[in-house]
């Protein structure tokens, strides 16, 4: 399908015609290209007449029982193609006794015997047609033109016994399958030749009408209206959603692509009864196929999140398979197909913007806008509305064309200090890119909001860092990235970092302010036996205060902790290794340093995983060491 999309859809160039008038219930003679025009001497006519006379009394099935019984057709091909002949000759002498005298006797007879012929041939295409249900199947019919290409690509294999047998099994089938098109093409153009199109037409209709509508229903397609669907629960429905999906692929490709082939082929002889009978053995299916996606698009329940998806891949489908659709119904009796299609394309892409919509409205109305994530993790709304939008980002190509014409929200609807920068021209930028770095952008409002609820303020940027954090990386790893852009995730990332850093400064900036500038420089023993007290002190008050503190993502975690290993163990040791014996010797330092540095770096590697554990004594936290740690360098 083209790139523009719904857009080419929705605005298409004329499709082709075959520019050609219905036929009336008395079809116009074959032109003289099919049926050249002589004189028929009256000897000629004589010949003619009696050559028919025997052939058609021979398979009279009113004055034989054989004839009754037998297939003209399947006994003899050869007597098949003299009644043929016999019949196009008859009507030629019919023409030249009704131009010379239209009373007489031998025209009479030669009606009569016309009348029988076609009675017979009528039974012969209904025969053909009946006995080849399995042989002029859509998927056969519709796979003969790319036989050649399937036996070519075997020819790689011919050593193989399996597939040699499954390429004669194939051969046969072609076989079986050409023959019958052209004995009812044969005995189609001469029954239209000789007026009776009416009832060679009945009878294709009836069998042909039947093969489609069947495939149809063992499909799984129904009639379903947009009331009944409401009325189904969600499993339900993607089911039958994910059936149609089937369907529809099948019945493009195979079932009228091949019944199109099919009724090309055996009336070729007229583009006006070609056109009016593929109409009426296809659109009705066909209108029923495209029917449920519009029906789905509809209904307004069941509600799911899941819906979207399911709609979209509706979308898809059709959009994907338009070419299909506008060569199989691409003549005016078939218009109402292409509507239909068209129609359910465009209350799909209705659809999917209320439910887009939808969506939005939820986030800025989210109802729990005062629930609190234990640690200041990350909180279910994140989670929920970054795997909807990497989801839907799934669908970028389709969702382009759905929001092309679609104008974005007014940035008004937020406060300015939300926008990272000024008011600038998006004209250039693809609607969907836009739409999402929108949605995204009410997200990251309304997790500020929450962040407010919590009353430990360094704890509500460890919140900001983790849904930050998870909405950068649900960015990263799916099609997001591509539609926002690296400038977007550089500039987010490092938002990020602000928040880290902004938690750092408030949760540990007064254990930081515990320990001198210069750890070597000289002091008296009390001072530095009230600093290492107080770093402690200062230290574990922290420890206890942030243990509950959780940070989702592994590597950020490991991030934070070597920031602050680097900030706190490595001054501390510094520190604690200069003055540790001026101020009361190796023994008694346990008695005003309940923290070796080790200890430090072992306490700062247990954080952030959302435990309850109070801060423990060396002793206790080494004997516990089975947590993970980090080797922080000093």
């Amino acid at each position: 399908m083209p790139r523009k999309g719904m857009r080419s859809i929705c605005f298409p160039s004329r499709a082709p015609s075959f520019s050609v008038s219905r036929h009336s219930s008395s079809p116009a003679r074959p032109s003289s290209a099919s049926t050249p025009r002589r004189t028929f001497s009256d000897s000629m006519i004589e010949q003619s007449i009696e050559a028919a006379a025997a052939l058609v009394t021979k398979w009279d099935p009113e004055s034989s029982t054989y004839a009754k019984v037998t297939s003209l057709f399947y006994e003899s091909k050869a007597e098949a193609m003299e009644f043929i002949k016999c019949v196009n000759d008859l009507q030629r002498a019919m023409q030249a006794l009704v131009s010379g005298n239209s009373t007489s006797d031998k025209l009479v007879l030669a009606q009569n015997l016309m009348q029988i012929a076609m009675k017979r041939l009528q039974k012969e295409f209904y025969q053909i047609l009946s006995m080849n249900r399995a042989h002029l199947d859509p998927e056969s019919v519709s796979a003969r033109s790319s036989r050649t290409s399937a036996r070519s690509s075997m020819s790689d294999y011919e050593d193989d016994d399996d597939v040699g047998t499954a390429g004669d099994a194939i051969d046969e089938v072609e076989e079986v399958s050409s023959i019958a098109m052209a004995d009812l093409r044969s005995i189609a153009e001469c029954m239209i030749s000789a007026g009776y199109a009416k009832e060679c037409l009945s009878t294709y209709k009836i069998i042909r009408k039947s093969i489609v509508d069947e495939g149809i229903y063992r499909l799984g397609v129904e009639k379903l209206s947009s009331s009944q669907i409401n009325k189904m629960n969600w499993e339900v429905l993607e089911m039958k959603i994910n059936s149609w999906l089937s369907a529809v692929k099948i019945s493009l490709k195979t079932l009228l692509h091949g019944e199109r082939i099919l009724c090309d082929h055996v009336f070729a002889v007229s583009d006006a009864i070609r056109e009016s009978c593929f109409a009426e053995i296809s659109k009705e299916g066909a209108i029923l196929l495209f029917r449920f996606p519009e029906a789905v698009a509809k209904s307004k329940s069941p509600k799911s999140p899941e819906k979207i998806f399911r709609v979209l891949d509706m979308y898809t489908a059709i959009s994907e398979n338009w070419p299909e659709i506008e060569s199989i119904f691409a003549l005016e009796s078939t218009a109402t197909v292409r509507s239909q299609a068209l129609a359910a394309l465009i209350r799909i892409t209705e659809s999917v913007r209320a439910m887009v919509s939808d969506f939005e409205s939820t986030l800025q109305k989210d109802s729990h806008s005062k629930s609190l994530v234990r640690g200041g993790g990350v909180h279910p709304l994140t989670l929920d509305a970054m795997n909807y939008l990497s989801n839907l980002a799934d669908y970028s190509h389709i969702l382009e064309d759905i929001f092309a014409e679609w104008p974005p929200p007014p940035r008004s609807s937020l406060p300015e200090s939300y926008f990272d920068t000024p008011q600038s021209d998006d004209s250039q930028a693809p609607a969907i890119s836009l739409r999402m770095a929108w949605l995204i952008l009410v997200l990251l409002c309304k997790l500020d909001g929450k962040a407010e609820h919590y009353k430990d303020v360094s704890l509500s940027y460890i919140f900001l860092t983790n849904n930050l954090q998870h909405v950068v990386s649900k960015v990263c790893t799916s099609n997001l990235r591509y539609l926002l852009g690296e400038e977007w995730i550089t500039r987010h990332e490092a938002k990020a970092r602000q928040f880290a850093t902004n938690y750092e400064r408030l949760a540990w900036g007064k254990v930081a302010a515990s320990l001198p500038e210069n750890p070597t420089a000289v002091i008296s023993p009390a001072a530095a036996k009230e600093i290492i007290r107080k770093f402690n002190l200062s230290f574990e008050e922290a420890c206890q205060k942030q243990r509950t503190f959780v940070v989702s993502d592994p590597k950020l975690r490991d991030e934070i902790k070597e920031s602050l290993a680097r900030k706190l163990v490595a001054v501390y040791r510094e520190f604690y290794d200069t003055h540790r014996l001026t101020v009361g010797g190796e023994r008694n330092v346990g008695s005003y340093a309940r923290f070796a540095p080790e200890d430090v770096g072992n306490h700062l590697s247990d954080l952030f995983f959302g435990t309850t554990e109070s801060v423990s004594s060396p002793s206790s936290s080494s004997s516990s060491s089975h947590r993970r740690r980090l080797r922080f360098r000093s």
